[in-house]
């Protein structure tokens, strides 16, 4: 998943600072998925709770920026140029809607959590769960990345 983050930084870092801060909050998502992903590690349950708030604040606040900032420039960029960009955005949002409920149930299930009735193997069972619904999520989103801004680089800038 980490190669996947650079390599879609350097295909469009510096071509919008919404998008670079957006790809570092996934980056980000990303670290604290790995340290939560190995959850024995942690060597009481106040750890590995404070470790699980982290993580699900992080995940709710990257899913919401996607839906409340990144999506929208990028369908405003596909209505203006009118370019295909519209079915794309059709084919593969409705995917993307599947990963955010994915996530939010995620949330849902584990924010809060006090850490203590937590079974490692449900919660190693949902986290890699959740890490394959990201995985499909960030490939999506390059795809519209790369498909609606990057393809009108040129003319936004």
């Amino acid at each position: 998943m980490l190669e996947n983050v650079s390599s879609a930084k350097e295909r469009w870092g510096g071509v919008n600072v919404m998008i670079d801060r957006w790809l570092k909050e996934r980056q980000q998502l990303i670290v604290n998925y790995c340290q939560l992903s190995r959850a024995d590690d942690f060597d009481s349950p106040e750890k590995l709770r404070a470790a699980l708030l982290v993580f699900c604040e992080l995940l709710v606040d990257y899913v919401s920026a996607g839906h409340f900032e990144i999506y929208e420039q990028l369908i405003q960029e596909a209505c203006e140029y009118d370019d295909g960009g519209l079915e794309l955005v059709s084919r593969i949002f409705p995917r993307i809607e599947a990963t955010t409920e994915a996530a939010l149930e995620f949330n849902d299930r584990f924010d809060g959590c006090d850490g203590t009735g937590v079974g490692l193997q449900d919660l190693y069972q949902h986290v890699s769960q959740l890490g394959e619904t990201l995985e499909e999520r960030f490939e999506l989103e390059d795809v519209l990345i790369e498909a609606l801004h990057t393809a009108h680089a040129d003319k936004v800038a």
